[in-house]
């Protein structure tokens, strides 16, 4: 059974950009355990991990290459890659066409 695919819409002028740089993508040595804020990990949530912004917190995240965007909860610490701003799951980063390290802008909601 495959997992459900999300969906990517164009990115909107109107967000309040606050934060910009690299993201990545974690997931498959992670699948199934616990995060920093205690829930389990599921790599086809829309979920992220963040160094600050507390947990809960939806932002959306555009694909600065593509104008993608997603709307991602965070529940998890990192990235713990240097300059690295947001660790994605996997069907986050799909949805925005990032596959390695792409360069995002982090808009508030």
């Amino acid at each position: 059974m495959s997992a459900p695919v999300a969906r990517a819409e164009p990115a909107n002028a109107s967000d309040k950009v606050i934060q910009s740089g690299p993201a990545s993508w974690y997931g498959p040595g992670f699948q199934g355990r616990k995060t920093a804020s205690g829930e389990t990990f599921n790599t086809n949530d829309m979920t992220a991990a963040h160094r600050t912004l507390p947990f809960g917190t939806k932002v959306k995240v555009v694909n600065k290459k593509t104008g993608k965007s997603v709307v991602v909860r965070i529940n998890d610490r990192g990235p713990y890659a240097h300059g690295r701003v947001i660790d994605l799951s996997k069907a986050s980063a799909q949805a925005l066409g990032i596959s390695g390290v792409g360069s995002v802008t982090l808009a508030q909601l």
